[in-house]
């Protein structure tokens, strides 16, 4: 779920159901009139379960239940992440654009700076419902702040903190509620003779590191931009909150250094499902890989993941997830509204929340991604009030992707007996800075 950078558009083949003319079907009124009859929309959804082929499934009877309701047919496409955003470029470039797509929310504001997308102003925002039935953090995710956003949420996600419940009572310890105490239990719980360590880390992963940058650096008080959009990267709160994540393999050996060649989460929650690790923290879409490996909900438990005791703030996510945006070039703008409405409705939310493990993103609205109670409480808690949205700012993509690869980097060194200072860390996010700022 992030911004890509662009390459030539990959070839992706729709899923059973037939494309509708690109920039939406030239049936029914034109006008984007909302009567329905033979109108018909293009959506290109995000690859939200365990294969392409499963989200067709899932999808396809929501879809024909809304064409039940409204009279509007709907031509799905179900695209990888991997090519999503090539695919989204090229038809902004291009002018051949579906009606409505997903997107990761935090490429909203540079798409949102291409004006290739319908903002949701009053009219637009009161036609799917008003913007008072969104959790508040997913809706900052829309675009920058200050403008009519012009993407909504649709599927919420959140980091937690996953730990064995066994391990953690063997070991006489409770769940942790700072980052000392966090780091106290997996050195407890951390036998390398054994192959035992008490986290496991996607250091490998540009993505999750610049995460946690993120979070790290949030604790802190620290922002990655200014209020001009301009990179500030090399503050100490930046550069100590990018150290103290590295510490974890580094000073505190407490992560094993194959991790640096985690590249994605999938990994780091396998090694923690068959018990090689007694934490992760990872989004909440991590139980079905868990349960994959045997693992049962009853065995593991879920706190936010901790801050350092003299934290500035609590901040234990950013806002993770998927939003949903209207291509203003539709040739049908009402039957887009009215399916933008149908699919940020309760109804929809939960019955596409257990499916696609996602936290809903409407107000008082309860969770269905897992059956058990107190980890689905302690995951909205976290997203509705513990989580900031990544930068709101057209370079976020290349933020993600230059401070990310320099964690992985430093992850890399520190695997190989290598040593990372603060002063290390100042000089590779100088680097990056400079970088994002070249290219703004």
């Amino acid at each position: 779920m992030r911004l890509r950078s662009l390459v030539a558009a990959a070839a992706v083949t729709a899923l059973g159901i037939s494309l509708a003319a690109c920039g939406g079907s030239d049936s029914g009124d034109s006008s984007g009139g909302s009567s329905g009859g033979d109108q018909t929309l293009t959506y290109w959804a995000s690859n939200q379960g365990t294969s392409l082929d499963n989200d067709k499934e899932v999808l396809t009877p929501v879809l024909q239940k809304f064409t039940q309701e409204t009279g509007i047919k709907v031509n799905l496409e179900v695209i990888g992440w991997n090519d999503l955003q090539t695919r989204i470029q090229t038809a902004i470039t291009s002018g051949q654009a579906p009606d409505v797509v997903n997107i990761g929310n935090t490429w909203a504001a540079s798409l949102q700076a291409t004006d290739a997308f319908l903002p949701f102003d009053g009219e637009a925002m009161d036609a799917i419902g008003g913007k008072d039935k969104f959790v508040p953090t997913a809706l900052a995710t829309g675009g920058k702040e200050g403008t009519d956003p012009t993407s909504v949420p649709l599927y919420g996600l959140a980091y937690g903190m996953y730990y064995n419940k066994a391990m953690f009572a063997a070991a006489g310890l409770q769940p942790p509620k700072t980052w000392e105490e966090m780091v106290a239990a997996a050195k407890k719980l951390t036998n390398p003779a054994k192959n035992q360590y008490g986290m496991a880390l996607a250091a490998g992963s540009y993505t999750e590191n610049v995460h946690f940058a993120f979070i790290n650096a949030a604790q802190n008080g620290a922002d990655w931009f200014d209020k001009d959009g301009k990179p500030t990267f090399t503050g100490d709160g930046q550069v100590q909150g990018v150290l103290r994540y590295l510490d974890l393999m580094q000073k505190d050996k407490v992560a094993n250094p194959s991790n640096a060649q985690y590249d994605n989460g999938t990994k780091s929650v396998n090694d923690f499902a068959t018990k090689k690790v007694a934490m992760i923290i990872n989004q909440n879409n991590a139980n079905s890989s868990i349960a994959a490996n045997g693992m049962k909900s009853s065995e593991y438990g879920v706190v936010p993941f901790p801050a350092p005791a003299d934290a500035a703030n609590q901040t234990a996510s950013h806002v993770a997830g998927i939003n949903l945006s209207i291509f203003k070039n539709t040739k049908n703008k009402d039957a887009a509204l009215k399916f933008v409405k149908f699919m940020t409705d309760p109804g929809t939310q939960a019955t596409l929340g257990k499916p696609f493990a996602s936290l809903p993103v409407l107000k008082d609205a309860k969770p269905v991604f897992t059956d058990n109670a107190e980890e689905a409480a302690t995951f909205q808690d976290i997203y509705n009030t513990k989580s900031k949205p990544l930068p709101l700012v057209p370079a976020e993509d290349q933020y993600e992707s230059t401070v990310g690869k320099a964690m992985n980097a430093m992850f890399a060194k520190i695997a190989t007996g290598g040593t990372v200072t603060a002063d290390e860390v100042k000089a590779a996010l100088k680097t990056a800075e400079d970088q994002v700022a070249a290219s703004s």
